[in-house]
Formats: C-alpha cells, sequence, structure tokens
C-alpha cells in the first residue's frame, strides 16, 4: 500500500472508531442538558419574582432564600453542564471542587478578620477624636 492510501485507511479508522478517544468523557444526552437548562431557568425566575414581587416579608429573608437558590444553582451546573460526581476522572473532580471551596472560605475568612481587626485597631473612636483635637488646640 502506499504511504497515500495507508494515511487514508488510518483517517478512516479514526473516525469510524471513537472508542479509544472516549475513554472517562461522560456520555450526556440532550434530555440532561434540556433538563439542567429548565432547573437553571427555574432556579433564576423564582429569586427574581420574590425580589419584584416582595414576597417576603424582610430583606433579610428574601437574601437567604435567594443565597439558598444561589447554592442549588451551582450544583445543577456541576451536575448538569460540568459532570461533576464522585465517579468523574475516578473522584479526582469532587477532590479538586472540596480542595478549591476550603481555600476559598480560609481567603474569605482570613480577609473579613484581617479587616475587621484593622477596623477595630486602627479606626479611632469618637472619645479618642475628641482627645485628639483637645490635645492639638492651641
Amino acid at each position: 500500500m502506499s504511504d497515500l492510501a495507508t494515511h487514508a485507511h488510518d483517517d478512516a479508522h479514526a473516525h469510524g472508531d471513537h472508542d479509544h478517544l472516549e475513554v472517562g468523557i461522560p456520555h450526556v444526552s440532550a434530555k440532561e442538558y434540556l433538563t439542567g437548562f429548565v432547573l437553571s431557568v427555574v432556579l433564576t425566575a423564582i429569586p427574581f419574582w420574590l425580589v419584584m414581587a416582595k414576597v417576603l416579608p424582610t430583606p433579610a429573608i428574601t437574601t437567604l432564600v435567594i443565597l439558598a437558590f444561589a447554592v442549588v444553582q451551582v450544583v445543577v451546573h456541576m451536575v448538569y453542564f460540568l459532570h461533576m460526581n464522585p465517579k468523574s476522572e475516578g473522584g479526582w473532580n469532587l477532590l479538586a471542587l472540596v480542595f478549591t471551596l476550603v481555600l476559598v472560605v480560609i481567603v474569605l475568612a482570613g480577609s473579613l478578620w484581617v479587616m475587621h481587626h484593622l477596623n477595630t485597631n486602627m479606626m479611632p473612636g469618637a472619645h479618642d477624636m475628641q482627645e485628639m483635637l483637645l490635645q492639638n488646640a492651641p
């Protein structure tokens, strides 16, 4: 066989046989994508309605409900669009997610702690301001 015929044969074989290329890739149907899309739309529309119609009695309760919907929507996106589950990639995707969440919590908590202590220790109170003004008065 000539090189050109061998190359054409290899190309035909490669295009016809996708099994060796799809190892570890989840087989997802259009129905799963549609389910994820519908859930995403519903999980966006309900909080929008809650805010616009002022259904809940206080803004604090509304905020908590919206945050709960946001968490559920993140999970829906991870499951239906990113295909993350304990089986995908041998569990490494889930482990990477947990590691990322731990890092985000540490960074956020540390930042809030630092800002709180800077505010407490660096900002003078009203009494301190009066003393400073009296000391600097001629």
